[in-house]
């Protein structure tokens, strides 16, 4: 019997491994601990303070701020619904309605944004919102998003989808269920895990979008990501470190919420 390969036995692997997660993490973690500090210095620790976070809310920018986030959480919350809506949709389409004409290219286009570097659909969406003479502004972002927002949503729903024993739908159909009404009343409450997990997820990447919101955007809005680098171009503030820790906190909580309706939807089935 072939023994299992386990990469951990190789020369150097467990180094590598700490030396990327230092890499990836210990920015962040800096960013964090420095939100807490209370001197006017981003480099000089001053002691432990809360006044940059009170700063956030209260401070010279805090209107600004306080425009931005309403804009990035009414845009996340409709792009998220939207996009998860129709994700729900391509993948029934997809994974339920057997073998038709365009599949593989549809599945191709479904998933291209996820291959496509994100500066390349930025670009793309800006021309086409000019070249059919769209202004700029909150909804061309909304649009972007929902676009952007799609492979994502699919991802999980798809995933959580193909875990679905077909024998649940035919009997529903055999006890004369419709094909709607076996949708609805079997069919849909199981993929409800997915879907919440393609919702949680779609409503994250909207949030933390900052390239192709800064192309598509236009001039007089601003969400929070775009007047976080408004700001930074001005010079980086201790007040910055703050909204970013606030930013990061937001994402680990969504990501983590979507990692674990996922893991639940597994673990019914």
């Amino acid at each position: 019997m072939a023994r299992k390969l386990d990469i951990r036995r190789f020369p150097g692997f467990l180094p590598i491994t700490y030396l990327c997660l230092f890499l990836l993490y210990a920015p962040l973690i800096i960013v964090m601990v420095y939100s807490f500090n209370d001197s006017n210095s981003i480099t000089n620790w001053g002691g432990l303070s809360l006044r940059w976070y009170a700063e956030v809310f209260t401070g010279v920018e805090s209107a600004k701020f306080k425009a931005a986030t309403i804009n990035s959480m009414t845009i996340a919350v409709m792009a998220a619904i939207t996009s998860t809506t129709i994700a729900t949709l391509a993948a029934t389409a997809m994974l339920k309605a057997g073998r038709f004409r365009g599949k593989a290219i549809s599945f191709a286009l479904i998933n291209m944004p996820l291959m496509v570097p994100e500066i390349v659909t930025a670009v793309a969406t800006l021309i086409f919102f000019s070249a059919i003479g769209f202004t700029s502004g909150y909804l061309t972002i909304l649009l972007a998003h929902i676009v952007f927002c799609i492979p994502f949503a699919y991802l999980p729903i798809a995933a959580r989808m193909q875990g679905i024993e077909d024998t649940y739908e035919q009997a529903a159909l055999d006890l004369y269920a419709t094909r709607f009404q076996a949708f609805r009343l079997i069919l849909l409450p199981l993929m409800t895990p997915g879907i919440i997990s393609g919702f949680l997820l779609s409503f994250i990447i909207s949030l933390d979008d900052f390239i192709i919101t800064n192309f598509v955007k236009g001039a007089g809005i601003e969400t929070l990501p775009t007047a976080i680098f408004g700001s930074v171009k001005q010079g980086i503030k201790p007040n910055i470190m703050a909204i970013s820790t606030l930013l990061l906190l937001v994402s680990v909580i969504f990501v983590t919420l979507s990692y674990l309706v996922g893991r639940m939807g597994q673990n019914k089935k």
